[in-house]
């Protein structure tokens, strides 16, 4: 999708060997040979027909899972980040208005209306409220990433409040694996992620995308930096074709869920999420877990919180030094030597990763240009003046 930020450098030098491409295939780690055996049956399980599709499909749709009284207390939550950050904007003078009279599902529009980008502050958030715990670590839901990933099961560092805020480019994510985002170390473990919408997600809205069967091959494929004018990588058809044998004529199924269900997917299959052509914001959930005693691919930056133990049946999590580490700040820590000093960081609405190291930027914009400068000499060879 073209944006006014970015520009076209695909003409600048490039490797022919990326450094987030390896041609490491893994697909026993990702299909039914993987499929951990469970002894019994637990409260909230899903049948062994959903966990087949999620093995051989890398994803399986869920229609009924939460309460009510589980879900809930996420919007309140969320009502809550959103006065903060409004309270935060105001005072400051960025806003004029509290839209205090505004709902869940229309207040962060408003707010951004005035001040473009506060979605982009909101998800960067890196609060994880009591409520997202709750739920992230909710017994039921462990149960089923049991019977994923065995009864050993951490809580991944990367999660994600999306904050899908109408005809906005930057809440619309293009194609892309998500172990496109981690380091190469993680690219054979299986890392199930369950995106829980708090409203009914359609196509209106922006649900999900995903390439069926799109993790056959077990490797993860070339991705780009960065989509349009965000901080996205992004991966064309033509090498989903290519490299996951994906047939992009019959493979795209669109993943509508109502609220209450989820959408399980691991962390190879292709997915995107469509654009929000609606008058409401999509606020969802994505989650992730694995084994605890595998790498995470988070480049060092922060460990994954563990939340059950085959050792200790009633372990409690502590959810203290995760908790106390703010993810977005790691994440740009660890491309500090490339950014300029920031005054405002608190209303800074860009973000930067060590994704941007690891994979061709053919797109310039306002979050990649404060790291190009030094890109092209870290990984080509070549440095490429804006």
């Amino acid at each position: 999708m073209a944006s006014e930020h970015w520009r076209d450098i695909t003409s600048a030098p490039s490797t022919n060997i990326l450094p987030g491409f390896t041609d490491e295939a893994f697909p026993d780690n990702f299909n039914l040979k993987a499929k951990p055996v469970v002894k019994e049956k637990k409260e909230g399980q899903l049948s062994d027909e959903k966990i087949r599709q999620f093995f051989e499909n890398g994803y399986v749709v869920v229609d009924s899972f939460f309460t009510r009284e589980e879900l809930d207390p996420c919007k309140d939550a969320i009502n809550d980040l959103v006065e903060d950050l409004a309270q935060k904007l105001y005072r400051t003078g960025r806003i004029k208005n509290l839209y205090s009279q505004c709902g869940f599902h229309e207040r962060l529009t408003k707010i951004e209306s005035e001040f473009p980008g506060a979605n982009i502050i909101l998800h960067k958030y890196g609060v994880l409220p009591e409520a997202f715990r709750d739920i992230w670590s909710n017994e039921r839901l462990l149960n089923v990433v049991e019977q994923l990933i065995g009864p050993d099961i951490a809580g991944h560092p990367v999660w994600n409040l999306r904050t899908k805020t109408p005809q906005n480019e930057a809440t619309t994510v293009p194609w892309h694996q998500d172990t496109a985002y981690l380091d190469t170390q993680c690219y054979s473990v299986l890392q199930p992620t369950a995106w829980i919408p708090l409203l009914d997600a359609d196509e209106s809205n922006g649900c999900m995308q995903v390439a069926n069967k799109g993790h056959k091959t077990g490797k993860t494929a070339r991705h780009q930096c960065c989509y349009g004018g965000t901080w996205y990588v992004m991966l064309e058809e033509e090498e989903m074709a290519e490299t996951l044998d994906i047939d992009v004529q019959k493979d795209f199924i669109t993943c509508p869920i109502p609220y209450g269900g989820m959408l399980l997917l691991n962390n190879l299959i292709p997915h995107r999420s469509l654009p929000n052509i609606s008058d409401q914001i999509r606020w969802s959930l994505d989650l992730r877990w694995q084994n605890p005693g595998l790498p995470c691919g988070f480049y060092g930056l922060k460990d994954p919180i563990l939340m059950r133990t085959a050792v200790d049946p009633g372990f409690k999590v502590d959810w203290g030094p995760f908790t106390g580490v703010d993810r977005h700040d790691k994440q740009r820590e660890a491309v500090k030597d490339m950014l300029p000093q920031v005054d405002d960081k608190e209303f800074d609405t860009t973000i930067q990763g060590p994704w941007m190291k690891k994979w061709d930027i053919v797109h310039m914009n306002r979050h990649t240009e404060k790291v190009m400068d030094n890109v092209f000499d870290l990984y080509h060879g070549h440095q490429v003046k804006a």
